[in-house]
């Protein structure tokens, strides 16, 4: 027996336009640097869908918080530890990166 699925073409749509995707083949974006003022900076990392899913708030340098990994000058974010499984990522510079909303993501 066959059974098939179908949607009405609204529907379907609908879930296309709203779909964002960034850094294709990755499972995270680390977005740029948000000033929040007073000293404090915020980075957010995004889900491929660019649902923040962790990130870091703080004054101090991001590279000795333990959630990032980071390059030598010129530093980037060479790594992402999970601050709720512990898991470990290795970051890069993509040209596919893409936004999330408005902040630029600069590395997956």
């Amino acid at each position: 027996m066959q059974s098939s699925f179908t949607l009405p073409f609204f529907q379907i749509s609908l879930f296309v336009g709203t779909t964002v995707a960034i850094c294709p083949g990755f499972n995270f974006g680390i977005g740029n640097i948000r000033a929040l003022g007073g000293g404090v900076n915020r980075w957010d990392v995004f889900n491929n869908t660019c649902n923040v899913v962790d990130g870091l708030t703080t004054n101090i340098n991001p590279c000795t918080q333990g959630i990032f990994a980071c390059s030598p000058p010129p530093m980037i974010f060479n790594g992402y530890t999970n601050t709720l499984t512990g898991l470990r990522y290795a970051c890069r510079t993509d040209a596919n990166s893409g936004t999330c909303g408005g902040t630029i993501v600069s590395v997956c």
